[in-house]
């Protein structure tokens, strides 16, 4: 992987071992993550991310993607039809944004993900606070930005969505109930980049 500072450069190969690690982790994780969303939600976060990413590395293994932008169109189509819930059409988002970012010619991987963080804040209308995945998406945009980008950044985020009173999505309904637990969707957007990072890393 090559460097421009210290913001990461994606390439095909970094970006295919990029979801076959986020998707181990998924598998790994994935009762966590639906103990995650018992009290907050529906019980399906893990059950729907596990699924949704097992066909996107069958997908990628069957089609082969031989550049950034046909493993970008793989993901998309592949979490937008599969995954479910609500975590299908925001991470659905989230890559539609990023290939649409990369398809208007940005090489910057912080500016992709950027366009990934404000397609899931057009489709979910959540802001920082909120209690929603965007508490992860937006540190660690920020921290690319500054080159700062680490593990702990990551699992700070995570944290941080904890004490918070979810405002959107379905754990909105639980209002008060909410607070003292993380929030599923940011739990898997930090798997989803500690990935990033070793894939980036190997």
């Amino acid at each position: 992987v090559i460097r421009k500072g210290s913001e990461p450069i994606m390439d095909i190969q970094t970006g295919i071992r990029w979801m076959e690690l986020f998707n181990e982790k998924i598998q790994q994780e994935k009762d966590y993550l639906t103990q995650l969303d018992t009290p907050i939600g529906d019980s399906d976060h893990g059950n729907n991310m596990s699924r949704g990413m097992t066909y996107v590395v069958e997908a990628i293994d069957t089609q082969s993607p031989d550049s950034l932008e046909a493993l970008l169109k793989i993901v998309t189509a592949n979490l937008l039809s599969k995954v479910g819930g609500a975590s299908g059409p925001l991470y659905g988002s989230a890559f539609m944004g990023m290939l649409k970012t990369y398809q208007e010619g940005e090489s910057s991987w912080r500016k992709i993900l950027q366009g990934g963080l404000e397609s899931i804040q057009k489709r979910g209308k959540a802001e920082v606070g909120d209690k929603t995945m965007i508490d992860v998406w937006a540190p660690v945009v920020l921290a690319l930005e500054n080159d700062g980008l680490t593990d702990e950044v990551i699992d700070e985020a995570v944290e941080a969505t904890k004490p918070l009173k979810a405002k959107k999505g379905r754990a909105s309904y639980v209002g008060e109930r909410s607070i003292g637990h993380i929030d599923p969707g940011a739990y898997s957007s930090a798997l989803l980049f500690h990935a990033m990072l070793e894939a980036e890393a190997e």
